[in-house]
């Protein structure tokens, strides 16, 4: 059973970043992809300096949780860095994945911005 839930945590964790990334691109999830980028912001920034980890995932720290319960050990810090290994086999630095992510991040609230503004223009 903690195989599935770990299966399902890859699947929805990876959708959600893509959804990050990209949801500012159709105007039907324009509005889901504003509250994904602000639950993203809170647990990031707010969540995570309570913690004493900017960046801070709660995604990532329930799937770990699991991940430790089927024997995984020395899990990075960071998902995308867990994926990023899995993916291309290599070591991956930390403070490169770490400046990736927040770009991602930062592109995903500047298009989301940008597509807010056009909105608000066509409609004036």
């Amino acid at each position: 059973m903690l195989q599935l839930y770990d299966i399902g945590f890859t699947i929805f964790h990876s959708a959600f970043i893509l959804f990050v990334l990209f949801g500012w691109m159709h105007p039907r999830t324009q509005r889901i992809h504003q509250f994904a980028l602000l639950f993203t912001l809170i647990a990031w920034l707010l969540i995570g300096w309570y913690v004493g980890t900017i960046g801070y995932c709660p995604l990532t720290d329930w799937q770990w949780d699991i991940k430790r319960q089927l024997g995984e050990r020395n899990l990075p810090s960071s998902f995308t860095e867990y994926v990023g290994e899995k993916l291309t086999g290599l070591d991956l630095n930390k403070t490169y994945v770490d400046i990736v992510t927040a770009a991602g991040l930062a592109f995903g609230v500047i298009m989301a911005v940008i597509k807010y503004v056009q909105s608000r223009i066509r409609r004036s």
